[in-house]
């Protein structure tokens, strides 16, 4: 078997040799259009990378935040410090000394309305008026009553005293 003698006429050459040159042009235009879409996905996949990498830093940044303000807010509900204040004290001519004893000496009893929420401190201020009106204080061998003037049920319990003989 041989091969038929096809390279000897000019048109069959023509042929193969425009064969050729077209597949070598075509795999030339495939690589230039593969490469540019090649290109432009890997120039999304990288922006969408980079806005990956943002969202994601805004999303810790509000999560961050968004704890900060639970935790504001949880502390804003809650009694965080009492106020005790005896305002006439002027007037049966007490030390500031007592004073500050017999203040310290309410504030001590009514301490379990640190962090408790602002509900349950409102709900139970017949029990703090209770506890502070029935309590008798001793200053300087006299017996004397505190009353209750003003109270203020917010994050700092505030509450105002008047002093009396018993």
């Amino acid at each position: 078997m041989r091969i038929p003698p096809l390279y000897r006429r000019p048109a069959w050459q023509r042929f193969f040799a425009g064969m050729a040159i077209g597949g070598a042009i075509s795999w030339c235009i495939f690589l230039y259009i593969y490469g540019v879409w090649q290109e432009e996905n890997t120039e999304l996949i990288r922006k969408q990378q980079e806005d990956i990498v943002d969202l994601n830093n805004e999303k810790k940044i509000w999560q961050e935040e968004y704890k900060e303000m639970n935790k504001r807010n949880i502390e804003q509900l809650t009694v965080q410090k009492i106020n005790i204040k005896i305002i006439n004290s002027e007037k049966y001519k007490l030390d500031s000394l007592s004073v500050l004893e017999t203040e310290n000496s309410v504030r001590d009893d009514i301490s379990m309305m640190l962090a408790k929420d602002l509900e349950t401190v409102y709900k139970s201020k017949d029990l703090i008026k209770k506890v502070i009106e029935n309590k008798p204080v001793k200053i300087y061998e006299k017996r004397y009553t505190l009353k209750i003037k003003e109270m203020v049920i917010y994050t700092t319990l505030t509450i105002q005293l008047e002093i009396q003989f018993e």
